[in-house]
């Protein structure tokens, strides 16, 4: 089973954290992180019920504390898009969808959970491999923190062991540099290019790339470099090396 955070993203009321910390226990979860959370005091260890040890060990980071470690971070969110158009929240997973794409990888996947008020924000979707919505009634869609964290804990428990490891964040940093910078190489528009980046992490980080498959991505980018421009290989020469995982591909 990979390793799954269950990050809540400014919770504004201690309450839903206790709640959280207990849903969690519930279906054998254990990682909660916390990003600037609202104080927590007698109520939320009172709604912990007996998930206090998760209370207890819950981690305070930053969101990019998160992106920077995780080598999936998927984003829940009740907005989303009908049109394949709208690269932002689109395409977008049910929880059982969402365990058919994690559950035979290995690594550290964190869950996004919004703000009570206003969920993520753009750039925290944005940012994001891949987006969940929980399936509700159109007469009352929004759920509460806590429930929509169980209904994605419930469908995700008891995954089996992973099958393979994924790449790294770092690896995968590097991948989509390189990928920015063989746009430049192809005089890709730079009005699209945001639009773009965002579609190729989408598509990417539905994939659950291996390292061996991220660099042979590489290694196809600096051959089609090589046929646009030899010199684009010592432009690209350090940003390759830091990766060192770079394969001429098969």
């Amino acid at each position: 089973m990979p390793e799954i955070d269950i990050v809540l993203v400014s919770p504004l009321y201690e309450g839903n954290v206790g709640f959280t910390a207990r849903v969690m226990k519930n279906f054998g979860f254990h990682r909660l992180v916390l990003i600037d959370p609202c104080t927590l005091g007698e109520e939320a260890a009172a709604r912990a019920a007996h998930a206090q040890d998760v209370l207890r060990e819950a981690e305070l980071c930053t969101i990019e504390d998160v992106f920077a470690r995780s080598n999936i971070v998927i984003a829940t969110t009740g907005t989303v898009s009908k049109s394949v158009c709208h690269s932002m929240r689109m395409p977008f997973y049910s929880p059982r969808e969402l365990r058919e794409r994690v559950q035979d990888a290995g690594g550290r996947i964190s869950i996004l959970f919004g703000r009570e008020n206003w969920g993520l924000n753009n750039e925290e979707v944005r940012r994001s491999d891949m987006i969940c919505t929980i399936p509700t009634a159109d007469e009352y869609p929004i759920l509460n923190l806590s429930h929509a964290v169980g209904v994605v804990c419930c469908e995700l428990s008891n995954l089996p062991l992973p099958r393979y490891a994924l790449a790294s964040p770092t690896d995968m940093s590097y991948l989509y540099r390189h990928i920015d910078r063989y746009l430049d190489a192809i005089h890709h528009p730079a009005f699209k290019r945001e639009n773009t980046m965002i579609l190729i992490r989408r598509i990417l980080g539905r994939t659950n790339l291996t390292v061996r498959e991220a660099s042979t991505l590489h290694g196809l980018l600096r051959r089609s470099e090589w046929h646009i421009d030899p010199a684009l290989l010592d432009r690209d020469k350090n940003l390759l090396q830091g990766s060192g995982n770079e394969e001429e591909p098969e």
